[in-house]
């Protein structure tokens, strides 16, 4: 049985770490550094580290905060956040990170996924959708620009696109439920992890441990994400685990 991952995530906006409801209304939570520091002490599997704004804001990821923050790991680190070429990934692996995560520009230019996996393996490229459940299309649409563009792709065609040119691993938000805290979207999670052959991490609506529990089994995702609980500190890393644990998830 594979072993059921743990992940925070650290939304990064102007050198600070920053949370929201469903990409909007975006208040402090703190230094990114010292938070990556309690969570690798806390016993967290990974850590995701985006800037959120880079792609809106046409720059580069904060170089230096990705570096300072990489010093403090002992555990894998993926950066996302306004990485557009395949020198931008160079410089984000330079600076410590072990996988860089892509969502706009690799809609914008899918060539990029197979540039990264082909010059740094699949391993380290990680494809980020946002997804919302549209009416009109009777399905989960992508968005890019965090949030804001709404696309012409399907969540599920795109993850499946996305695999095909080299992604090697899914990070899967719900914009419906970013932030809420009433549970991950298991049936698009279900629906992604059924159609692809990499693993899929479940982001957006932690609000307890039988939520983690929930996208696990039910949606069988190989990781799960969360952010406010974590930094707000309504639950802990070790906490969560525990809980799985004692439920019979497989976690370290």
């Amino acid at each position: 049985m594979l072993t059921k991952r743990i992940i925070p995530c650290l939304d990064v906006k102007d050198g600070r770490v920053v949370k929201g409801i469903q990409f909007e209304s975006l208040r402090d939570a703190g230094d990114p550094v010292e938070l990556a520091t309690f969570y690798d002490e806390q016993g967290a599997d990974e850590l995701v580290f985006l800037d959120i704004s880079a792609s809106y804001e046409g720059r580069a990821t904060m170089e230096d905060v990705v570096r300072q923050t990489a010093a403090k790991l002992a555990i894998p680190f993926t950066v996302g956040g306004g990485i557009r070429t395949l020198e931008d990934m160079k410089r984000i692996l330079r600076a410590g990170a072990d996988k860089v995560s892509i969502n706009t520009s690799a809609l914008e230019q899918p060539t990029l996924i197979q540039e990264g996996a082909d010059y740094f393996g699949s391993q380290c490229i990680v494809v980020a959708i946002d997804a919302r459940f549209c009416e009109e299309d009777s399905t989960w649409m992508v968005y890019t620009h965090g949030g804001r563009n709404k696309t012409t792709w399907r969540a599920i065609e795109w993850a499946q696109e996305a695999v095909r040119l080299g992604a090697g691993e899914i990070l899967l938000t719900s914009m419906d439920r970013d932030g809420e805290k009433t549970g991950f979207d298991l049936a698009l999670t279900k629906a992604i992890r059924d159609a692809v052959t990499v693993p899929v991490i479940a982001s957006g609506g932690a609000g307890n441990a039988e939520h983690f529990m929930e996208v696990l089994q039910q949606a069988d995702a190989d990781a799960a994400l969360a952010a406010s609980i974590f930094h707000y500190k309504e639950t802990s890393v070790a906490a969560i685990k525990a809980y799985l644990h004692n439920k019979g998830v497989c976690v370290r």
